[in-house]
């Protein structure tokens, strides 16, 4: 009998804001998520320490150790996240900056989700975070992309989804990051 593991995919918000527009994008998208799917979602990034490499070594049980063991053990990775002042939120870029040397992103697969309210959708934090990943050695997905422009339009009070549009590039986002995967 041939059985096929689940993917685990590590969801990362790149928000650590409560209420946070990109965080209820990011639930929404994990609920269209075919069900081969396991969902490791990362809520520690607030935990990290910030980005020292004088302190980088052997973290046994700390929070640098368990996001990258989260990142070692994940078959790909799906970040969705906000711009802040033009760029990458802080909390996002020390998370990644741990991860430089220790190489748990190569050749990961990645799919990236920037949305904002603004007519742009976050395009220099894209820009500027497609940079990091592709020095990085992450497979940035070809297809698996997306800015989302005036996303307070597109989500309803729940949270969930409610642009068609949205939904379709989601799940063509989706198919493209398990095809990657495969």
């Amino acid at each position: 009998m041939n059985t096929v593991r689940p993917y685990k995919i590590l969801a990362i918000s790149g928000s650590l804001r409560e209420k946070s527009l990109n965080s209820a994008l990011l639930r929404s998208v994990l609920s269209m998520v075919p069900l081969q799917a396991t969902i490791l979602n990362d809520h520690e990034m607030a935990q990290l320490p910030h980005f020292n490499p004088d302190l980088d070594g052997n973290e046994m049980n700390t929070p640098v150790a368990q996001w990258r063991r989260l990142l070692k053990e994940a078959d790909g990775v799906l970040i969705c996240t906000p711009e802040y002042a033009k760029g990458v939120p802080g909390c996002l870029k020390n998370a990644l900056d741990w991860v430089v040397s220790s190489g748990e992103l190569v050749n990961k697969p990645v799919a990236v989700i920037c949305a904002s309210p603004h007519p742009d959708g976050g395009a220099a934090a894209f820009a500027s975070l497609l940079g990091t990943l592709k020095m990085m050695g992450a497979s940035v997905v070809e297809g698996g992309t997306l800015t989302v422009p005036f996303i307070n339009k597109k989500l309803g009070e729940d949270g969930e989804i409610k642009d068609a549009e949205l939904k379709v590039h989601i799940e063509n986002l989706l198919n493209a990051l398990f095809q990657e995967i495969k």
